[in-house]
C-alpha cells in the first residue's frame, strides 16, 4: 500500500476501519439489541392495546366497529384476539390451535391483569401480552401477539439501512480523503523541494515554517540541518583557503631552493646548507599535514561513539612533563599533581598536554607551571607560564589563529577539539603574573 498516492491509502485505511464496524456492527447488533428489541415488542404490544381499548367498548358480540376497528388493528404489527374466561376466543383470526390450546392454558393460571409471554409455536416464537378486561359485567382477555419474524425484519431493517449509511460515508469520504492528502502533502512536497536543493548545494535560503506539529517539526529540524550544513561548508572553504596558504609557503620555498641548486646556484652559499634549509621547511610540512590529518581524525572521531577507559591522568601528565620540560632548561618547571583517574581516550589527553606544554615553552620567560587537582566532583588540570598575556579567548582556539611565536595556528585548535569530545570546559585567562590554561574534566561523564 505504501507505493500508492497518500490520498488512495488515507481512504483505504478510512474504508479498512469503515468496513471492519460494519462487520463488528453485522455480528454484534442482533445479538446485543435483541433484549432492547424485546422490550419494545412488548411495549409495542402494550401500547396497541392501550389504544384499542380506548377506542372500541364492547358488547363485543354486536358492536360492528368494534370489530371493524379490531380488524384494522390486525392488518398492522399486532394482533388482537380476544378470549373467554374459559380460554375459548371470542373475535379475532383464526389462530393455530396449539396457539389457543396454549393461551387458554395461560388464562386459567394468570394472576396478575397483565402479563407477557414468549413461547414456541410450530417452529417459531411468538411474543404476546394477555390482559384482563370487564365487559358486560363478565371478564374477558384480550390477547395480543407479535410473531418473531416482526424482530427479525426489525433487526434485518437496521442493518440493511446500517450498511447503506456507511456506503454512502465511505463514498462520500473520497472527497475529503483526497483534500486531507493535499492538506497534509503540500508542506511535505515543500520539503522534498527544498531537500532536493539542499542535496544540490543550494542551502541558502532559510526554510521558514508556522506549524507545530510533526510537519513542522520536521521542517524545523531540516532548517537545523541546513544551517549546519551552512556552517560547515563555510568552515571546509575557509579551512582549504587556510590550509592552501599555509602550505604554500612552504612548498615555495622547497621549490625555489631545489630549482636553484639545479641551476647550479646556492641560495645559502653552499649546497649543504642550501639542502639543510629544505629539510627543515619539509620538516615543517610534514607536522603541518600531521596536524592537519589529526583535525581530520577528531572530526570523525566526533560522529562516532567514543571508546573511553579509565586512565591514571597524574601519571600521563608527569611522563609528558618529563618528557617536554628539558626544551626549555633555562626555566623553572614547577608540577603539583594529585593522584586522579579519568575515563577517555589515554592517547588524546597525551595530545593535549603536549600542545599545551609546547605553547607553554614558546611563550614563558622565567616559570611554566602544571597542577592537577580534584575538585567537587571533577579533575581540574592547570597549565600556564608567565609570559606576555594572551589576545581574546574566542579567537585563541580557532585553526590557522597563530599568536606572536606560533608555528601552525593547529596545536590549541586541537586541544579543544580534545577536550570537547571529552566534555571538558577549556578555558584561557590572563593572571597577575601571566597565563594560565585551565581544563575541567568530568570524572564520570554520561
Amino acid at each position: 500500500m505504501k507505493n500508492y498516492p497518500l490520498a488512495v491509502q488515507i481512504w483505504l485505511v478510512f474504508a479498512g476501519i469503515t468496513l471492519g464496524v460494519a462487520i463488528l456492527l453485522a455480528l454484534l447488533f442482533p445479538w446485543t439489541l435483541r433484549s432492547f428489541f424485546t422490550r419494545e415488542v412488548f411495549a409495542t404490544i402494550e401500547t396497541a392495546q392501550d389504544t384499542l381499548l380506548d377506542y372500541i367498548r364492547p358488547p363485543l358480540e354486536e358492536n360492528r366497529l368494534f370489530r371493524r376497528e379490531l380488524e384494522r388493528n390486525n392488518i398492522r404489527t399486532v394482533n388482537h384476539v380476544f378470549f373467554r374466561e374459559n380460554g375459548r376466543p371470542i373475535v379475532g383470526r383464526m389462530l393455530p390451535r396449539s396457539f389457543v390450546e396454549m393461551v387458554g392454558e395461560d388464562i386459567r393460571t394468570q394472576l396478575p391483569d397483565v402479563q407477557r409471554y414468549i413461547r414456541s409455536v410450530d417452529d417459531d416464537t411468538i411474543f404476546y401480552v394477555i390482559r384482563r378486561e370487564q365487559a358486560s359485567g363478565r371478564t374477558v382477555y384480550l390477547v395480543s401477539y407479535v410473531w418473531e419474524t416482526y424482530l427479525n425484519d426489525l433487526v434485518r431493517t437496521l442493518v440493511r439501512r446500517l450498511f447503506l449509511i456507511l456506503g454512502i460515508v465511505l463514498v462520500a469520504s473520497l472527497l475529503p480523503c483526497i483534500w486531507l492528502a493535499r492538506y497534509l502533502t503540500r508542506p511535505l512536497v515543500q520539503m522534498e523541494k527544498r531537500v532536493k536543493r539542499i542535496a544540490d548545494r543550494d542551502w541558502h535560503e532559510p526554510f521558514v515554517t508556522d506549524r507545530s506539529d510533526e510537519i513542522g517539526r520536521l521542517a524545523r529540524s531540516i532548517e537545523r540541518m541546513r544551517e549546519r550544513l551552512v556552517r560547515q561548508d563555510e568552515a571546509q572553504q575557509a579551512f582549504l583557503q587556510d590550509v592552501s596558504h599555509e602550505l604554500k609557503t612552504p612548498v615555495m620555498v622547497i621549490r625555489s631552493y631545489a630549482q636553484s641548486i639545479l641551476d647550479g646556484i646556492y641560495p645559502r652559499g653552499d649546497l649543504q646548507g642550501s639542502v639543510q634549509v629544505i629539510d627543515s621547511e619539509a620538516e615543517r610540512l610534514e607536522k603541518r599535514i600531521r596536524g592537519l590529518l589529526y583535525m581530520t581524525k577528531l572530526d570523525y572521531l566526533e560522529t562516532r561513539r567514543p571508546e573511553h577507559r579509565p586512565f591514571r591522568l597524574d601519571e600521563l601528565a608527569c611522563d609528558v612533563w618529563e618528557r617536554l620540560r628539558w626544551r626549555r632548561t633555562d626555566v623553572r618547571w614547577e608540577e603539583s599533581l594529585e593522584p586522579v583517574t579519568v575515563t577517555g581516550d589515554r592517547e588524546q589527553w597525551g595530545v593535549l598536554l603536549e600542545n599545551l606544554l609546547d605553547n607553554q615553552t614558546r611563550y614563558a620567560r622565567e616559570r611554566i607551571f602544571l597542577s592537577l587537582r580534584q575538585e567537587a566532583g571533577k579533575a581540574v588540570l592547570r597549565i600556564g607560564n608567565d609570559g606576555p598575556p594572551i589576545p581574546e579567548e574566542e579567537a585563541l582556539f580557532k585553526q590557522f589563529v597563530k599568536g606572536e611565536k606560533g608555528e601552525f595556528g593547529l596545536g590549541l585548535a586541537i586541544v579543544q577539539r580534545i577536550a570537547r569530545l571529552h566534555r571538558a570546559h577549556l578555558r584561557a585567562a590572563n593572571t597577575d603574573d601571566g597565563v594560565c590554561f585551565t581544563v575541567e574534566i568530568p570524572l564520570h561523564p554520561e
